[in-house]
Formats: C-alpha cells, structure tokens, sequence
C-alpha cells in the first residue's frame, strides 16, 4: 500500500536537481510506480520517507503482513552502494542492521531491512569524544575478511578515481608540492597495506542508529577491500572543528581507539584533505598541517 501522492526525501531531490545528468532526474520520475510495484511485490504497508533521507536513495518504514517493523530502502544504482547487500548479508545482524530481501531491477536497488528502534543518530545522542568509542568499537567488530570469490570493489580503485577526479579539477587551493605528495600518497597507500579487510568507507554518526538489539546499528555502508586505516577518515572529516583545532592529536586518538598505526593514519588523512580540497577548500589547511 502506497500512499497516494509519494512523498520524497529532500535530500533526494536537491541532489536530483544538480545533477549534471538527466538519469537521476527521470529515475525520480519513475518513484511512484516502483515503490508501488515493490509495495506489492512484498505487500508492504508504507509510511512517509524518513526525511531529509538520502541523496541516491528513497528510505521509508514499512510493515509487512506479519507486523515486522522494517524499512523499505529503494536506491538509484551507483557505485559506492551496489554491494551494501553483499556486505549486510555478511554481517549477518551484527553491528548492522538486518537485510531481509534484496531485488534489483535495472537502475534501481532495494533492499528490505530491518528498523532500528529507537533509531536516533549517534550524531544527535552523545559529544563527539564519545562518538570516536563508538565509531572505533564498530569498526573494529565490523572489519572482515571477505569471503573468496566477493564481489566487492577495491579501495585501490576508488582511491585512483578520486586521484583523476582531483587532477582535473580547475582549481587547487593547496601549494602545487603538497598537493602533488598528497595524490601520490592516496595512489599508493592502498597499495602496500599490511592487511586486506571489507570497510565501511562512509561510516559517521549519521549513520549509526540507536537500537535495542545492539545499542547502535549501522546503516547505508558503502563497503570496498582495502587497508582498514583508511575507515575512520570520515567520521574526523564531519567532526571539522576538532579536526581543524588539533589534526595530528585527533588522528593519534582515533587511530589508538581503532587499534592502527598512528603515523600510516596521519598518512591517511594528509592525502585524503589533500585529494579534496579542491571540493572542500576548508581541508587544504588540515593537510598543511600533517603534510610528511
């Protein structure tokens, strides 16, 4: 049961309306009949999306006909989230929420999931110095080796996308020298990690739920293979005022929660404020300051 006029989440529709392309736009277009069809795919009851939502995903509350209190998460295929599935199947619960269903139906993933109770984010629950325990503790517990024969991408790959992606850029508020030693970096540290294990890649207290299951949850991963010192960059990177205060002693702190090498982190985060500064000028000073 869809209601009759579907309701989108905002922050869907401001990425939609940048897009330099017309595919997400006329995906938006085709919402209302594909959450309608997968209502009855599943004869899911639905209630309005959670908002501001996602920015390449439709997420709403659903209940099925045995009263299971579930979310309905209908994604526009990209590449950061195709395997979420693949990786929540491997989690199996544990510090994630559950995958129920999965179907995938040209540009469109979906995934039926389990609903985090109360659901309140860790970024709205507990200080920033609190959250740095909860996000290490889940990291460590979530860190894999995946299974032979995964599907998963490879953290060298993407770190070479964003390379390109930074040497096109018109405009580079980084000293030429810094910002050059920045990219090698990125290109090569993934390249001689020590170890191989499935990240999260995006993991940060917008995406860590309270529950009552586990105490917090994980959601929306975007999981790769690759050097686990690169997985707890983006949860200092959305706490930017303690970053900017303290960049070396806020990196220390974080690699010991997470138990990685402090210098291999610092690294890290040097090449990772260098490669995006050019879209986030505010890093370019953070990458000063741990430059090698």
């Amino acid at each position: 049961m869809v209601p009759p006029e579907l309701e989108l989440s905002s922050n869907l529709v401001e990425a939609a309306a940048q897009d330099l392309h017309d595919r997400r736009r006329a995906w938006i277009g085709r919402l209302p009949g594909i959450v309608a069809d997968l209502a009855d795919r599943w004869a899911l009851t639905l209630e309005p999306p959670f908002q501001p939502g996602g920015e390449c995903s439709w997420t709403a509350p659903a209940r099925d006909p045995a009263g299971r209190d579930l979310v309905l998460k209908v994604g526009w295929t990209h590449d950061e989230g195709v395997h979420e599935a693949e990786a929540l199947r491997l989690w199996d619960g544990r510090g994630a929420v559950r995958l129920y269903a999965e179907h995938v139906d040209g540009e469109t993933t979906t995934l039926l999931l389990e609903r985090a109770r109360p659901g309140t984010e860790l970024g709205r629950s507990l200080p920033e110095e609190e959250q740095d325990v909860v996000v290490a503790g889940l990291l460590r517990g979530l860190w894999a080796e995946p299974p032979a024969g995964h599907g998963f991408g490879r953290l060298t790959e993407m770190c070479e996308a964003w390379a390109r992606e930074h040497e096109e850029h018109p405009d580079h508020p980084l000293d030429p020298g810094i910002a050059r030693e920045g990219v090698a970096l990125w290109r090569s540290l993934p390249t001689t990690a020590d170890r191989e294990l499935l990240l999260l890649t995006d993991l940060h207290a917008g995406n860590i739920l309270a529950a009552e299951r586990e105490p917090w949850l994980v959601i929306d991963p975007k999981p790769y293979v690759g050097d686990p010192a690169y997985d707890p960059m983006q949860h200092l990177l959305n706490c930017l005022d303690r970053l900017r205060a303290d960049p070396r002693g806020l990196a220390d702190r974080m690699a010991d929660l997470c138990g990685l090498d402090r210098e291999r982190f610092r690294l890290w985060l040097f090449a990772r404020c260098a490669v995006e500064s050019p879209w986030w000028p505010a890093l370019a000073p953070i990458a000063v300051t741990l430059a090698p």
